[in-house]
Parts: C-alpha cells; structure tokens; sequence
C-alpha cells in the first residue's frame, strides 16, 4: 500500500507527533506507516484522512502516485 502521510504533513506544517495524537496512534506508527513498514487499519486510515479533510484515496493506494514534478508539471501542460 502507497501513501502520501508525509505529503500531507508538510503541506499542513503538522508534526508525526501532532497527527499521532490526533488519530491516536503512536508518532512512530506513523513512521511506520510514511516509509510503508505497516498497513494501517482501515480506521486508521479513514482518521488520518478526516484528519486532513480528504476522501481516503487522496492519502492511500494500492497503486503508486505520481511524483509530485510529474503533477506539477502535467498541471502546467494544461492549463
């Protein structure tokens, strides 16, 4: 399983720490889940997406995601 945790986080300034808390998990569970040593539970998962205030698919997949540089510059192709 893919994620974008890490993504996220930084978009939003949040700490492993303060998204742990949020979701109740350890911070290094969510260690674990960024370098995808653990598959979180489908609860977890729908948490940490409320958390950020997007649908699951947004932060999960099953297929990788595109390099940021990959959307970025798609998005400029079409503009």
């Amino acid at each position: 399983m893919y994620n974008r945790i890490s993504l996220f986080r930084a978009d939003r300034g949040v700490s492993r720490r303060e998204l742990a808390e949020a979701v109740g998990v350890n911070p290094q569970t969510v260690g674990y889940l960024e370098r995808a040593d653990y598959k979180p539970s489908l609860e977890l998962a729908m948490k940490i997406a409320a958390f950020f205030g997007v649908p699951v698919e947004q932060i999960f997949s099953f297929e990788p995601f595109p390099s940021v540089a990959e959307t970025l510059r798609k998005a400029g192709e079409n503009p």
